[in-house]
């Protein structure tokens, strides 16, 4: 799922390509993605795109006449921008804005859809799909410890509860994590000042790193490589390869359709946390520490 990095570079480059132009036309293709009634999506029709906002993990286009169409992109919708001279190369999509200068196009893998349209008239109708998350950016620690702090969480719930934080999800609350060298199943409640700050330094240095380090491989250029993965993260998606820091493999809890990636030796203090999956199929058998890890996978390769 995009989050804040991701969400702020396609901001950024829908400003570019958008703001001043006028909405031609709009086709929805499927009507599962469009979850309002009115006002239609012909309502922006021939309208002047004025202004483009983030909402937590939704992207709000605004028109000239105040009405706002917000995306939210769920797992896996994506963008894509076409210029005037390549809009017969387009993929099918779930949904076609046609402006003057290109055409704005949202696909969705797979076949569950789970990506969203809602179409509102003004802005305060769009702050009411708000989830409530604080901004990092526009705090300070104080204000950071007080809202993850006012209800007892794991740390990487407390990250991802969107009524806490805005924006981040499973791949950044993993980097962050591993930057504040903190266990993703430590409790809010437990954690010292020093833990506080780490968290909160981390949080604010991972976001902004990775949107620097988008920014820059975007180049100006439409973002078409969105993706939960980056070669470049230290733990997240990295199950099973070396963390950069203590060359440690990188180990995960599985759930639902998500997992949660962190280096053992840096965040759990050589700790191998239970995975609900596997720690139930082992029992006595699942291995507690590092060592113990590392002695089962060199015995699986033995046997190999």
């Amino acid at each position: 799922m995009p989050e804040l990095p991701d969400l702020t570079i396609y901001i950024e480059a829908l400003e570019a390509r958008l703001v001043g132009q006028r909405l031609e036309r709009v086709v929805i293709k499927n009507p599962f993605l469009l979850r309002t009634v009115d006002p239609s999506p012909q309502a922006c029709e021939q309208q002047e795109v004025v202004a483009l906002r983030r909402i937590g993990k939704r992207m709000a286009i605004g028109f000239a006449n105040d009405i706002w169409m917000v995306l939210h992109l769920m797992i896996a919708g994506r963008l894509h921008w076409y210029e005037r001279e390549r809009a017969r190369k387009m993929r099918p999509a779930l949904l076609y804005l046609e402006l003057a200068n290109g055409t704005l196009t949202m696909t969705e893998a797979g076949t569950k859809r789970r990506a969203s349209l809602h179409l509102v008239r003004g802005f305060a109708a769009v702050e009411e799909l708000d989830r409530g998350g604080l901004e990092v950016f526009d705090i300070d620690f104080d204000a950071f410890r007080a809202r993850l702090s006012a209800r007892n969480h794991t740390l990487k719930r407390a990250l991802t509860d969107p009524t806490l934080l805005s924006g981040i999800g499973n791949a950044y609350s993993d980097e962050i994590l591993h930057r504040a060298r903190l266990s993703p199943m430590a409790q809010t409640k437990s954690l010292d000042e020093d833990a506080w700050h780490r968290l909160f330094d981390a949080t604010r240095a991972t976001l902004a790193e990775w949107i620097e380090r988008l920014r820059a491989q975007s180049r100006g250029s439409f973002p078409e490589k969105v993706t939960a993965f980056h070669e470049d993260m230290a733990v997240h998606g990295r199950y099973g390869k070396p963390c950069p820091v203590c060359g440690t493999s990188v180990q995960r809890i599985r759930y639902a359709e998500n997992e949660t990636n962190y280096c053992p030796r840096c965040q759990t203090g050589g700790k191998v946390l239970a995975d609900r999956a596997l720690s139930r199929l082992l029992k006595d058998d699942w291995p507690r520490t590092i060592e113990e890890w590392e002695g089962v996978r060199k015995g699986l390769g033995n046997r190999e």
